[in-house]
């Protein structure tokens, strides 16, 4: 039987829904979407969407960090800008977090995100680094 393991990190706000930050499930690591909310709910990076997408990969990279794996591990990213005009921006900054490594990726626009103020939200789904 696969063992399955909830991740919560302790510097991060509330969920604001019913969800933890990642479920870990063999060696499967699945990240909650990330916005750029900080522990008060407050958006780091105001209205610059790189600075907001900085911020959600630094989220996730804790996370990440807690359930054994890298942004090397990513397998899978989903990117929901409420501007699809703002990939160009976006881009250099995944480059940054991600180096070599290219995921399979998916790009939504949608109407609004559930954080007020925010302008992206990334969710990943990776393996387990070597333990």
């Amino acid at each position: 039987m696969t063992t399955r393991t909830e991740i919560r990190l302790e510097d991060t706000h509330e969920p604001i829904s019913h969800y933890t930050d990642a479920v870990v499930c063999g060696d499967l690591v699945f990240v909650s979407g990330c916005t750029a909310a900080d522990e008060n709910l407050e958006i780091v990076g105001g209205d610059d969407v790189a600075a907001q997408a900085r911020q959600c990969l630094t989220a996730i990279g804790k996370i990440l960090a807690a359930a054994g794996a890298t942004f090397a591990d990513v397998l899978k990213v989903t990117v929901y800008l409420t501007d699809i005009n703002d990939r160009p921006l976006i881009n250099p900054v995944r480059q940054e977090f991600f180096g070599t490594t290219r995921p399979a990726s998916t790009l939504v626009e949608v109407s609004a995100l559930a954080i007020p103020g925010a302008k992206v939200e990334i969710e990943a789904v990776a393996r387990k680094g070597e333990q």
